[in-house]
């Protein structure tokens, strides 16, 4: 298996915990996490995560400035992989 693939399912792991984390922590009235480190963990390859975390755990759903913002990550992905900025051959 590549790197790559490796530090893609690791992040999007990493960044689905986070916001079920964060939903939790909503719950409870804790001290959250931010929603700059939130949608940073999506930026650096975590988009998938972030996305499968907003429907699982009904996060950030009702938020229309972080839906926004996770909608313009995914389109700056899906661009940066058309024109392989991120090649394929790394998968």
């Amino acid at each position: 298996m590549s790197p790559v693939l490796i530090y893609l399912i690791f992040i999007n792991c990493v960044t689905f915990f986070i916001f079920g984390l964060d939903k939790w922590l909503a719950r409870n009235n804790k001290n959250r996490i931010s929603e700059r480190t939130l949608l940073s963990f999506a930026f650096v390859g975590g988009i998938i995560g972030g996305i499968l975390g907003m429907l699982v755990f009904r996060h950030k759903t009702q938020k229309t400035s972080f839906k926004l913002a996770i909608g313009a990550i995914l389109i700056l992905q899906i661009i940066a992989l058309y024109f392989k900025v991120i090649p394929f051959d790394y998968f």
